[in-house]
């Protein structure tokens, strides 16, 4: 069987990305049997190194949510016929016809689409997301089968987009091989960042259901009322969002903006990190809360969509929009020496539910399913 993946967006840098990559990885390793040929772009096709020979790499150099996408890399695929396709993310050709499965990873637009959660304008953006909205609805009812990445983004999925709930299966995902880096003494990350005191760590994007500004506003509680003698890092690429928030809270004390940091680094705040906090309205599953358990770091987190299903007893949960909770919360975190065991012990025990190896064995299964 030959089978097509769309690795376009694979990359280290961000979840859909670290996803494929992991995947590829995997299967590399399990499958001698089926062929496969993977699309990547100029810029990620030197970073698959190919391990097995069943696996071939094609240059499909189109940008993702574009018109070129609906053009060009269709006729890509159709110049390079496979059995069926995996598309990792819902951004499918509309025209594509053949068969495939794809991987929905949330419906965050169909529950945050706000204009400013954009840097368009609000016509701009509206037009945007019913194409979008469009798009998917078409993909999740072509597809041959849907990978939902939580039982939580399963139900979204069926109840939002009318799906039948067994057209989808759940895969789950796991902290991105962080392991694999030497250990190193990284204490002079505290200084590549400017960081002076013990600290709290948050690590992902600052759109908007990030839910980053009611941290922020609690961590102005926490510092006035609790403590001061912490740090909060906030570890995200430096885009828009981060400016809107450096300008909301440009008064604000103890708070360190690392922007974008490699693999490396982060392991060097993992490893020193008190507390992470991870405040999100929606997720699709959840990751950097599983790394920061992984480096024993206690967790506390909002106890939003999928969030309970995926943490488990490993951490402390708080409304995400009750202000004055998470201050009590993240205190709790930071003083009780028999909680922050508990939660070490639990994130590690938690852990053990999740392995790149088991979800490409599950993925492989729906391949020959189809």
């Amino acid at each position: 069987m030959k089978i097509g993946i769309d690795a376009r967006m694979l990359s280290s840098a961000f979840g859909i990305g670290r996803y494929i990559q992991q995947l590829v990885l995997e299967l590399q390793k399990i499958d001698m049997e089926n062929q496969y040929i993977l699309f990547l772009r100029q810029d990620n096709f030197d970073d698959v190194k190919i391990t097995n020979p069943n696996f071939t790499k094609i240059l499909a150099d189109i940008p993702w949510y574009t018109f070129e996408e609906q053009k060009e890399f269709l006729h890509i695929l159709k110049n390079n016929p496979v059995d069926f396709m995996h598309f990792p993310h819902w951004n499918v050709p509309y025209f594509y016809q053949g068969k495939f499965v794809v991987t929905i990873h949330d419906l965050t637009m169909y529950h945050f689409a706000r204009p400013e959660a954009s840097t368009l304008g609000h016509v701009k953006f509206w037009l945007k997301d019913q194409a979008h909205r469009k798009l998917i609805s078409h993909v999740v009812k072509k597809a041959e089968h849907i990978i939902a990445t939580s039982e939580f983004t399963a139900g979204d999925i069926a109840k939002t987009l009318g799906v039948d709930r067994k057209k989808i299966t759940v895969t789950y995902q796991a902290p991105f091989a962080l392991d694999n880096f030497d250990e190193k003494d990284n204490q002079d990350v505290l200084q590549k960042f400017n960081i002076k005191k013990k600290f709290i760590l948050y690590v992902g994007s600052a759109y908007p259901h990030k839910n980053l500004d009611k941290l922020l506003e609690s961590w102005q509680i926490f510092n006035e009322e609790k403590n001061r003698e912490y740090d909060l890092v906030l570890v995200g690429k430096d885009n828009y969002f981060y400016q809107k928030l450096k300008e909301k809270f440009f008064n604000l004390d103890n708070i360190v903006f690392t922007g974008f940091v490699d693999d490396s680094d982060l392991i060097g705040l993992y490893r020193q990190a008190r507390v992470f906090v991870f405040p999100s309205l929606y997720e699709g599953f959840g990751l950097p809360p599983l790394e920061a358990s992984f480096f024993r770091v206690p967790v506390i987190s909002s106890s939003a969509s999928c969030l309970p299903e995926i943490l488990g007893e490993s951490a402390l949960y708080f409304d995400p929009e009750n202000v004055r909770q998470i201050v009590d919360i993240l205190d709790l975190a930071l003083t009780d020496e028999n909680i922050r065991l508990e939660l070490k012990r639990f994130g590690r025990e938690n852990l053990q539910r999740f392995s790149w190896e088991k979800l490409a064995r599950q993925t492989k299964n729906i391949y020959l399913g189809c």
